[in-house]
Protein backbone atom coordinates (compact mmCIF):
# COMPACT_ATOMS: atom_id res chain seq x y z
CA UNK A 1 0.00 0.00 0.00
CA UNK A 2 2.73 2.78 0.43
CA UNK A 3 4.08 2.18 -2.86
CA UNK A 4 0.79 2.67 -4.10
CA UNK A 5 0.33 5.99 -1.92
CA UNK A 6 3.70 7.47 -3.38
CA UNK A 7 3.12 6.24 -6.47
CA UNK A 8 -0.11 8.96 -6.48
CA UNK A 9 1.68 11.40 -4.70
CA UNK A 10 4.48 11.17 -7.43
CA UNK A 11 1.87 11.30 -10.52
CA UNK A 12 0.57 14.19 -8.54
CA UNK A 13 3.41 16.04 -7.84
CA UNK A 14 4.10 16.03 -11.63
CA UNK A 15 0.75 17.35 -13.25
CA UNK A 16 1.01 20.11 -10.51
CA UNK A 17 4.88 21.10 -11.37
CA UNK A 18 5.91 23.96 -13.10
CA UNK A 19 6.04 24.50 -16.19
CA UNK A 20 9.21 24.32 -17.04
CA UNK A 21 9.36 21.39 -15.01
CA UNK A 22 6.57 19.54 -17.35
CA UNK A 23 7.74 20.74 -20.59
CA UNK A 24 11.73 19.77 -19.33
CA UNK A 25 12.59 17.89 -22.58
CA UNK A 26 13.07 14.04 -22.66
CA UNK A 27 14.92 13.12 -25.91
CA UNK A 28 17.37 14.58 -27.74
CA UNK A 29 14.61 15.01 -30.50
CA UNK A 30 12.81 17.54 -28.04
CA UNK A 31 15.77 19.21 -27.23
CA UNK A 32 15.86 22.87 -28.31
CA UNK A 33 18.69 24.73 -29.25
CA UNK A 34 22.59 24.07 -28.42
CA UNK A 35 23.44 22.71 -32.29
CA UNK A 36 26.85 23.73 -32.19
CA UNK A 37 27.45 20.76 -29.52
CA UNK A 38 24.40 18.28 -30.47
CA UNK A 39 23.39 18.86 -33.26
CA UNK A 40 23.32 16.16 -35.67
CA UNK A 41 26.95 14.34 -36.35
CA UNK A 42 28.16 16.14 -33.26
CA UNK A 43 30.34 14.48 -31.07
CA UNK A 44 28.33 14.79 -27.72
CA UNK A 45 24.93 13.93 -29.60
CA UNK A 46 27.42 10.66 -30.82
CA UNK A 47 27.82 9.65 -27.46
CA UNK A 48 24.89 10.27 -25.94
CA UNK A 49 22.73 8.04 -28.91
CA UNK A 50 25.51 5.50 -28.85
CA UNK A 51 25.08 5.23 -24.85
CA UNK A 52 28.99 6.11 -25.37
CA UNK A 53 29.58 8.46 -22.62
CA UNK A 54 32.86 7.32 -20.94
CA UNK A 55 34.20 10.62 -20.54
CA UNK A 56 33.53 13.39 -18.39
CA UNK A 57 32.20 15.99 -19.38
CA UNK A 58 31.44 19.45 -18.31
CA UNK A 59 28.51 21.88 -19.00
CA UNK A 60 28.97 25.29 -19.07
CA UNK A 61 25.96 27.85 -19.30
CA UNK A 62 24.21 30.59 -18.31
CA UNK A 63 20.44 29.98 -16.50
CA UNK A 64 17.73 28.40 -18.52
CA UNK A 65 20.17 27.18 -21.54
CA UNK A 66 19.39 23.51 -21.04
CA UNK A 67 22.25 21.89 -18.68
CA UNK A 68 20.01 20.15 -16.67
CA UNK A 69 17.92 19.39 -18.91
CA UNK A 70 20.63 17.94 -21.11
CA UNK A 71 22.13 16.21 -18.27
CA UNK A 72 18.26 14.39 -18.00
CA UNK A 73 18.52 13.84 -21.68
CA UNK A 74 21.26 11.59 -20.96
CA UNK A 75 19.59 9.86 -18.14
CA UNK A 76 16.72 8.92 -19.80
CA UNK A 77 19.46 7.79 -22.93
CA UNK A 78 21.97 5.66 -20.95
CA UNK A 79 22.06 2.21 -19.46
CA UNK A 80 24.54 3.42 -16.86
CA UNK A 81 23.15 3.88 -13.97
CA UNK A 82 22.42 7.79 -13.32
CA UNK A 83 22.98 9.61 -10.32
CA UNK A 84 22.35 13.67 -9.47
CA UNK A 85 23.35 15.22 -6.38
CA UNK A 86 23.62 19.61 -6.09
CA UNK A 87 26.74 21.05 -5.44
CA UNK A 88 24.43 23.46 -3.35
CA UNK A 89 23.38 21.06 -0.58
CA UNK A 90 25.62 17.87 -0.75
CA UNK A 91 29.30 17.46 1.03
CA UNK A 92 32.18 15.30 0.91
CA UNK A 93 30.10 13.09 2.95
CA UNK A 94 27.55 12.49 0.33
CA UNK A 95 29.90 12.26 -2.19
CA UNK A 96 30.91 9.25 -0.12
CA UNK A 97 27.83 7.28 -0.05
CA UNK A 98 27.87 7.80 -4.11
CA UNK A 99 31.20 6.49 -4.66
CA UNK A 100 30.79 3.34 -2.83
CA UNK A 101 27.33 2.62 -4.08
CA UNK A 102 29.03 3.13 -7.61
CA UNK A 103 31.94 0.60 -6.48
CA UNK A 104 29.43 -1.88 -5.18
CA UNK A 105 26.98 -1.73 -8.43
CA UNK A 106 30.78 -2.24 -10.92
CA UNK A 107 31.34 -5.07 -8.60
CA UNK A 108 28.09 -7.10 -8.84
CA UNK A 109 26.40 -6.03 -12.10
CA UNK A 110 29.32 -4.14 -13.82
CA UNK A 111 27.16 -1.13 -14.07
CA UNK A 112 28.79 1.76 -15.04
CA UNK A 113 27.57 5.32 -12.88
CA UNK A 114 26.91 8.35 -14.21
CA UNK A 115 27.18 11.14 -12.07
CA UNK A 116 25.32 14.55 -12.09
CA UNK A 117 26.59 17.55 -10.22
CA UNK A 118 24.61 20.12 -10.61
CA UNK A 119 26.16 23.52 -9.65
CA UNK A 120 29.94 21.83 -9.42
CA UNK A 121 31.57 25.24 -8.95
CA UNK A 122 29.90 25.92 -5.58
CA UNK A 123 32.10 23.22 -4.26
CA UNK A 124 35.51 23.88 -3.02
CA UNK A 125 38.65 22.71 -3.54
CA UNK A 126 38.73 20.20 -0.90
CA UNK A 127 35.30 18.84 -2.01
CA UNK A 128 36.71 18.56 -5.57
CA UNK A 129 39.81 17.21 -5.24
CA UNK A 130 37.81 14.26 -2.89
CA UNK A 131 35.63 13.74 -6.52
CA UNK A 132 39.01 13.70 -8.82
CA UNK A 133 40.68 10.03 -7.95
CA UNK A 134 37.67 8.43 -8.28
CA UNK A 135 36.77 10.08 -11.86
CA UNK A 136 40.67 9.23 -12.57
CA UNK A 137 39.89 5.74 -12.17
CA UNK A 138 36.79 5.61 -13.97
CA UNK A 139 34.51 4.75 -10.78
CA UNK A 140 32.21 7.35 -11.83
CA UNK A 141 31.86 9.58 -14.90
CA UNK A 142 31.45 13.21 -14.27
CA UNK A 143 28.57 15.47 -16.13
CA UNK A 144 29.07 18.80 -14.27
CA UNK A 145 27.35 22.16 -14.70
CA UNK A 146 27.89 25.13 -14.06
CA UNK A 147 26.85 28.53 -14.46
CA UNK A 148 30.65 30.06 -13.91
CA UNK A 149 33.56 29.95 -16.30
CA UNK A 150 35.15 26.06 -14.96
CA UNK A 151 38.64 27.17 -16.44
CA UNK A 152 38.48 29.69 -13.14
CA UNK A 153 35.87 27.59 -11.05
CA UNK A 154 36.98 24.20 -11.28
CA UNK A 155 40.54 22.89 -10.41
CA UNK A 156 42.58 22.13 -13.41
CA UNK A 157 43.09 17.95 -12.85
CA UNK A 158 39.34 17.79 -13.11
CA UNK A 159 39.00 20.04 -15.79
CA UNK A 160 42.11 18.36 -17.65
CA UNK A 161 40.23 14.91 -17.23
CA UNK A 162 36.99 16.22 -18.51
CA UNK A 163 35.77 17.89 -22.02
CA UNK A 164 33.96 21.62 -21.56
CA UNK A 165 31.10 22.26 -23.76
CA UNK A 166 29.59 25.63 -23.35
CA UNK A 167 26.09 26.34 -23.66
CA UNK A 168 24.41 29.89 -25.51
CA UNK A 169 21.13 31.28 -24.81
CA UNK A 170 18.35 29.67 -27.13
CA UNK A 171 17.74 32.54 -30.40
CA UNK A 172 14.40 33.91 -30.94
CA UNK A 173 13.42 31.29 -33.37
CA UNK A 174 14.20 28.42 -30.34
CA UNK A 175 12.43 30.81 -28.07
CA UNK A 176 9.00 30.87 -30.01
CA UNK A 177 9.68 27.33 -30.70
CA UNK A 178 9.69 26.61 -26.99
CA UNK A 179 6.65 28.99 -26.51
CA UNK A 180 4.65 27.57 -28.83
CA UNK A 181 5.17 23.99 -27.43
CA UNK A 182 4.01 24.70 -24.21
CA UNK A 183 0.79 26.27 -25.97
CA UNK A 184 -0.10 23.36 -27.88
CA UNK A 185 1.56 20.37 -25.79
CA UNK A 186 -1.72 18.79 -24.72
CA UNK A 187 0.01 16.28 -22.21
CA UNK A 188 1.89 18.61 -20.28
CA UNK A 189 1.48 21.97 -21.54
CA UNK A 190 -1.55 24.29 -22.17
CA UNK A 191 -2.67 22.39 -25.38
CA UNK A 192 -6.06 21.49 -23.53
CA UNK A 193 -7.03 25.19 -22.69
CA UNK A 194 -8.95 27.38 -25.26
CA UNK A 195 -6.03 30.39 -25.09
CA UNK A 196 -4.76 32.97 -27.52
CA UNK A 197 -1.85 34.88 -27.59
CA UNK A 198 -1.39 37.95 -29.89
CA UNK A 199 1.63 38.24 -31.93
CA UNK A 200 3.04 41.72 -30.15
CA UNK A 201 2.50 39.66 -26.97
CA UNK A 202 4.58 36.44 -28.15
CA UNK A 203 7.40 38.79 -29.65
CA UNK A 204 8.01 40.53 -25.87
CA UNK A 205 7.99 37.55 -24.33
CA UNK A 206 10.46 36.03 -26.89
CA UNK A 207 12.67 39.57 -26.50
CA UNK A 208 12.10 39.84 -23.17
CA UNK A 209 13.34 35.94 -22.17
CA UNK A 210 16.77 37.28 -23.99
CA UNK A 211 17.30 33.31 -24.55
CA UNK A 212 16.25 31.73 -21.44
CA UNK A 213 13.95 29.29 -21.60
CA UNK A 214 13.01 28.63 -17.82
CA UNK A 215 12.13 32.42 -17.93
CA UNK A 216 9.93 32.42 -20.96
CA UNK A 217 8.01 29.71 -20.08
CA UNK A 218 8.10 31.30 -15.91
CA UNK A 219 6.07 34.11 -17.84
CA UNK A 220 3.84 31.71 -19.68
CA UNK A 221 2.66 29.91 -16.98
CA UNK A 222 2.05 33.27 -15.38
CA UNK A 223 0.22 34.90 -17.99
CA UNK A 224 -1.87 31.98 -18.38
CA UNK A 225 -2.61 30.93 -14.99
CA UNK A 226 -3.24 34.65 -13.81
CA UNK A 227 -6.05 35.39 -16.99
CA UNK A 228 -9.49 34.65 -16.57
CA UNK A 229 -11.14 33.54 -19.77
CA UNK A 230 -13.68 36.01 -21.76
CA UNK A 231 -17.33 35.92 -22.31
CA UNK A 232 -16.27 32.85 -24.97
CA UNK A 233 -14.23 30.97 -22.39
CA UNK A 234 -11.28 32.47 -24.12
CA UNK A 235 -7.59 33.06 -22.56
CA UNK A 236 -6.55 36.15 -24.25
CA UNK A 237 -3.07 36.79 -23.92
CA UNK A 238 -2.74 40.43 -24.92
CA UNK A 239 0.63 42.40 -24.95
CA UNK A 240 -0.26 43.82 -21.51
CA UNK A 241 -0.55 40.39 -20.02
CA UNK A 242 2.79 39.39 -21.22
CA UNK A 243 4.30 42.87 -19.99
CA UNK A 244 2.65 41.92 -16.82
CA UNK A 245 4.03 38.41 -16.83
CA UNK A 246 7.94 39.07 -17.85
CA UNK A 247 7.87 42.67 -15.82
CA UNK A 248 11.78 43.09 -16.92
CA UNK A 249 14.65 42.09 -18.09
CA UNK A 250 16.76 39.89 -15.64
CA UNK A 251 20.21 41.21 -16.15
CA UNK A 252 23.03 38.50 -15.94
CA UNK A 253 25.57 40.13 -13.95
CA UNK A 254 27.47 38.29 -11.24
CA UNK A 255 30.01 40.68 -9.84
CA UNK A 256 32.41 38.11 -9.09
CA UNK A 257 31.79 35.71 -12.56
CA UNK A 258 32.34 36.18 -16.52
CA UNK A 259 29.25 38.39 -17.04
CA UNK A 260 31.48 41.30 -14.25
CA UNK A 261 34.44 40.83 -16.69
CA UNK A 262 33.30 40.68 -19.60
CA UNK A 263 31.03 43.65 -19.75
CA UNK A 264 33.55 46.33 -18.25
CA UNK A 265 36.12 44.78 -21.19
CA UNK A 266 33.27 45.27 -23.88
CA UNK A 267 32.57 49.06 -21.92
CA UNK A 268 36.39 49.80 -22.01
CA UNK A 269 36.98 48.16 -25.85
CA UNK A 270 34.28 50.62 -26.85
CA UNK A 271 35.51 53.82 -25.14
CA UNK A 272 38.73 52.80 -26.52
CA UNK A 273 37.50 52.02 -29.95
CA UNK A 274 36.00 55.67 -30.07
CA UNK A 275 31.81 54.65 -29.94
CA UNK A 276 30.25 56.47 -27.69
CA UNK A 277 26.67 55.13 -28.02
CA UNK A 278 28.11 51.39 -27.02
CA UNK A 279 30.13 52.86 -24.41
CA UNK A 280 27.46 54.27 -22.90
CA UNK A 281 24.54 51.25 -23.55
CA UNK A 282 27.73 48.40 -21.62
CA UNK A 283 27.80 51.46 -18.70
CA UNK A 284 24.10 51.26 -18.23
CA UNK A 285 24.09 47.53 -18.06
CA UNK A 286 26.84 47.72 -15.14
CA UNK A 287 24.80 50.52 -13.42
CA UNK A 288 21.51 48.60 -13.66
CA UNK A 289 23.05 45.42 -12.61
CA UNK A 290 24.50 47.46 -9.02
CA UNK A 291 28.53 47.60 -10.18
CA UNK A 292 29.87 49.94 -8.22
CA UNK A 293 30.84 52.98 -9.47
CA UNK A 294 33.90 53.59 -8.27
CA UNK A 295 35.71 50.27 -10.25
CA UNK A 296 34.44 51.73 -13.44
CA UNK A 297 35.86 55.13 -12.72
CA UNK A 298 38.84 53.84 -11.55
CA UNK A 299 39.11 51.68 -14.83
CA UNK A 300 38.21 55.00 -17.06
CA UNK A 301 41.59 56.95 -15.26
CA UNK A 302 43.64 53.69 -16.47
CA UNK A 303 42.20 53.75 -19.81
CA UNK A 304 42.32 57.51 -20.11
CA UNK A 305 46.37 57.08 -19.58
CA UNK A 306 46.56 53.70 -21.33
CA UNK A 307 44.70 54.89 -24.39
CA UNK A 308 44.07 58.72 -24.80
CA UNK A 309 47.93 59.32 -23.36
CA UNK A 310 49.46 62.66 -24.60
CA UNK A 311 46.46 63.25 -27.60
CA UNK A 312 44.36 64.38 -24.93
CA UNK A 313 46.15 65.63 -21.61
CA UNK A 314 43.15 66.65 -20.05
CA UNK A 315 41.70 63.16 -20.53
CA UNK A 316 43.04 62.29 -17.03
CA UNK A 317 42.28 65.40 -15.63
CA UNK A 318 38.90 64.78 -16.31
CA UNK A 319 38.79 60.93 -15.27
CA UNK A 320 40.79 62.20 -12.28
CA UNK A 321 38.14 65.18 -11.42
CA UNK A 322 34.93 62.63 -11.79
CA UNK A 323 35.82 60.06 -9.32
CA UNK A 324 36.35 63.04 -7.06
CA UNK A 325 33.09 64.45 -8.13
CA UNK A 326 31.31 60.96 -7.56
CA UNK A 327 33.12 60.87 -4.11
CA UNK A 328 30.97 64.07 -2.80
CA UNK A 329 28.03 63.54 -4.90
CA UNK A 330 27.36 59.42 -5.07
CA UNK A 331 24.31 58.14 -6.56
CA UNK A 332 22.26 58.76 -8.36
CA UNK A 333 23.33 62.05 -9.27
CA UNK A 334 26.68 61.46 -9.52
CA UNK A 335 26.11 59.19 -12.60
CA UNK A 336 26.66 62.46 -14.45
CA UNK A 337 30.30 62.45 -13.76
CA UNK A 338 30.31 59.07 -15.02
CA UNK A 339 29.29 59.65 -18.08
CA UNK A 340 30.67 63.03 -18.98
CA UNK A 341 34.39 60.88 -18.55
CA UNK A 342 32.64 58.51 -20.89
CA UNK A 343 31.90 60.29 -23.41
CA UNK A 344 34.45 62.85 -23.44
CA UNK A 345 37.43 59.94 -23.28
CA UNK A 346 35.51 58.10 -26.29
CA UNK A 347 35.09 61.15 -28.61
CA UNK A 348 38.94 62.02 -27.43
CA UNK A 349 41.86 61.62 -29.71
CA UNK A 350 43.76 58.13 -28.72
CA UNK A 351 47.41 56.98 -28.72
CA UNK A 352 48.57 54.27 -26.74
CA UNK A 353 52.20 56.04 -26.80
CA UNK A 354 52.54 55.90 -22.74
CA UNK A 355 53.15 52.26 -23.45
CA UNK A 356 56.77 52.84 -24.44
CA UNK A 357 57.07 52.68 -20.55
CA UNK A 358 56.69 49.18 -21.36
CA UNK A 359 59.79 48.91 -24.43
CA UNK A 360 61.97 50.41 -21.18
CA UNK A 361 61.38 47.68 -18.93
CA UNK A 362 61.64 45.32 -21.62
CA UNK A 363 64.77 46.53 -21.93
CA UNK A 364 66.35 46.35 -18.39
CA UNK A 365 64.58 42.59 -18.60
CA UNK A 366 66.66 41.57 -21.15
CA UNK A 367 70.01 43.86 -21.00
CA UNK A 368 70.15 43.88 -16.69
CA UNK A 369 70.44 47.67 -15.29
CA UNK A 370 73.07 49.81 -16.07
CA UNK A 371 74.75 52.31 -13.89
CA UNK A 372 73.50 55.98 -13.92
CA UNK A 373 76.22 58.27 -15.93
CA UNK A 374 78.81 60.21 -13.42
CA UNK A 375 77.51 63.74 -14.98
CA UNK A 376 73.42 62.87 -13.88
CA UNK A 377 74.33 61.55 -10.62
CA UNK A 378 73.40 63.01 -7.28
CA UNK A 379 76.08 66.04 -6.61
CA UNK A 380 74.81 67.02 -3.19
CA UNK A 381 76.94 64.10 -1.42
CA UNK A 382 79.77 62.55 -2.70
CA UNK A 383 80.69 65.87 -5.97
CA UNK A 384 83.98 66.73 -4.66
CA UNK A 385 85.32 63.40 -3.59
CA UNK A 386 83.80 61.18 -6.54
CA UNK A 387 82.62 63.98 -9.11
CA UNK A 388 79.21 62.27 -8.94
CA UNK A 389 77.10 65.51 -10.82
CA UNK A 390 80.23 66.84 -12.56
CA UNK A 391 80.14 68.49 -16.03
CA UNK A 392 75.99 68.47 -15.77
CA UNK A 393 74.97 71.30 -18.36
CA UNK A 394 71.93 73.46 -16.79
CA UNK A 395 69.19 73.26 -19.97
CA UNK A 396 67.75 76.50 -18.51
CA UNK A 397 70.53 78.70 -18.93
CA UNK A 398 70.14 78.17 -22.70
CA UNK A 399 68.01 79.36 -25.73
CA UNK A 400 64.94 77.39 -25.95
CA UNK A 401 66.12 75.94 -22.26
CA UNK A 402 67.80 73.09 -24.04
CA UNK A 403 70.44 72.05 -24.76
CA UNK A 404 71.87 68.78 -26.02
CA UNK A 405 73.79 66.23 -23.65
CA UNK A 406 74.07 62.38 -22.74
CA UNK A 407 70.98 61.35 -20.65
CA UNK A 408 70.97 57.14 -21.31
CA UNK A 409 73.67 55.40 -20.86
CA UNK A 410 76.56 55.44 -23.09
CA UNK A 411 75.90 51.84 -24.60
CA UNK A 412 72.06 52.92 -25.00
CA UNK A 413 72.62 55.93 -26.93
CA UNK A 414 70.19 56.64 -30.13
CA UNK A 415 67.67 54.20 -28.59
CA UNK A 416 64.08 55.45 -28.93
CA UNK A 417 61.56 53.95 -26.32
CA UNK A 418 58.98 57.20 -27.21
CA UNK A 419 56.99 57.23 -30.56
CA UNK A 420 54.69 60.22 -30.71
CA UNK A 421 51.29 59.24 -32.30
CA UNK A 422 49.98 62.00 -35.08
CA UNK A 423 46.63 62.71 -32.58
CA UNK A 424 45.56 65.79 -30.98
CA UNK A 425 48.46 67.67 -28.90
CA UNK A 426 50.64 64.60 -29.17
CA UNK A 427 51.04 65.43 -32.96
CA UNK A 428 52.89 69.29 -32.14
CA UNK A 429 55.31 67.01 -29.90
CA UNK A 430 56.89 65.17 -33.22
CA UNK A 431 58.20 68.45 -34.81
CA UNK A 432 59.88 69.55 -31.73
CA UNK A 433 60.92 66.53 -29.95
CA UNK A 434 62.63 65.31 -33.34
CA UNK A 435 64.40 68.59 -33.40
CA UNK A 436 66.04 67.98 -29.88
CA UNK A 437 66.70 64.44 -30.73
CA UNK A 438 68.75 65.74 -33.85
CA UNK A 439 70.78 68.32 -31.95
CA UNK A 440 71.79 65.05 -29.23
CA UNK A 441 72.94 63.05 -32.35
CA UNK A 442 75.33 65.87 -33.53
CA UNK A 443 76.69 66.60 -30.59
CA UNK A 444 77.19 63.65 -28.90
CA UNK A 445 78.27 61.63 -32.79
CA UNK A 446 75.18 59.28 -32.76
CA UNK A 447 75.42 57.17 -35.41
CA UNK A 448 73.78 54.16 -34.93
CA UNK A 449 69.51 54.84 -34.10
CA UNK A 450 67.57 52.11 -33.05
CA UNK A 451 63.59 52.52 -32.90
CA UNK A 452 62.12 49.98 -30.36
CA UNK A 453 59.46 48.29 -32.20
CA UNK A 454 55.94 48.48 -30.57
CA UNK A 455 54.62 45.61 -28.10
CA UNK A 456 52.00 43.82 -28.24
CA UNK A 457 49.12 43.56 -26.50
CA UNK A 458 50.12 40.07 -24.85
CA UNK A 459 53.36 41.25 -23.97
CA UNK A 460 52.05 44.43 -22.32
CA UNK A 461 49.98 42.06 -20.28
CA UNK A 462 53.18 40.16 -19.13
CA UNK A 463 54.77 43.01 -18.28
CA UNK A 464 52.21 44.39 -16.45
CA UNK A 465 51.73 41.20 -13.79
CA UNK A 466 55.27 41.00 -13.54
CA UNK A 467 55.07 44.88 -12.14
CA UNK A 468 52.58 43.11 -9.36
Amino acid sequence: MPDLFDHAMQERMKQEAPLAARMRPRTLEEYIGQEHIIGEGKLLRRAIEADRLFSSIILWGPPGTGKTTLAQVIANTTKSHFVTISAILAGKADLRVVIDEALERRRLHNERTLLFVDEVHRWNKAQQDALLPHVEAGVVTLIGATTENPYFEVIKALISRSRVFQLRNLNQKETGILIDRALSDKERGYGNRNLTIDDDARSHLIEVASGDARNALNAIELAVESTAPDNNGIIHITLDVAQESIQRRAVLYDKDGDAHYDTISAFIKSVRGSDPDAALYWLAKMIYAGEDPKFILRRLIILAGEDIGLADPMGLVIASSAAQAFDYIGLPEGIYPIVEVTLYLSTAPKSNSAGAYFKAMKKIEDEGQISVPRHLMDGNRDAAAMGHGRDYIYPHEFEGHFTPQQYLPKRLLGTYFYSPSEEGYEAQVTARLEMWREAQRKALGITKVENIPAMSEEQIQEMKRKIK
